[in-house]
């Protein structure tokens, strides 16, 4: 069991995060008779899920669609496969448009590399 700073801590979120995520019904941590937060590794896991689907861009409101159709039950398996496979296809836009800008930004750069070795030569001749 961990509480709300020791999980901050521990997946790199603030507790201001952690609360946030609670309220918008992302997480919900465990209480102690006292009201207390507290985290188990379950809880880690899942937000160390959240965390990496946030950097790949997916809005809150489709993490929170997702975690209200996990709670639900299996009976949501179809509705959460198909809520990932549609942001696994934007990652993969996503990627692509990388890709894209990668390849001209190595252009540019062969470029202005031998702009640079040309003057430097010329420089020395």
């Amino acid at each position: 069991m961990y509480t709300i700073g020791e999980t901050a801590k521990i997946v790199g979120l603030s507790t201001y995060t952690l609360r946030y995520y609670e309220q918008e019904k992302i997480i919900t941590p465990s209480r102690k008779t006292s009201g207390e937060r507290y985290y188990n590794e379950e809880h880690l896991n899942w937000l160390r899920f959240v965390i990496r689907l946030k950097a790949t861009q997916m809005p809150l409101a489709q993490i929170r669609k997702y975690a209200e159709l996990f709670s639900e039950g299996d009976h949501t398996a179809a509705q959460r496969l198909e809520l990932l496979q549609a942001h696994q296809a934007f990652i993969q836009e996503q990627l692509q448009r990388l890709m894209e800008v990668n390849s001209e930004l190595d252009y540019k750069i062969t470029n202005y590399e031998q702009l640079i070795a040309n003057s430097a030569i010329q420089k020395n001749v």
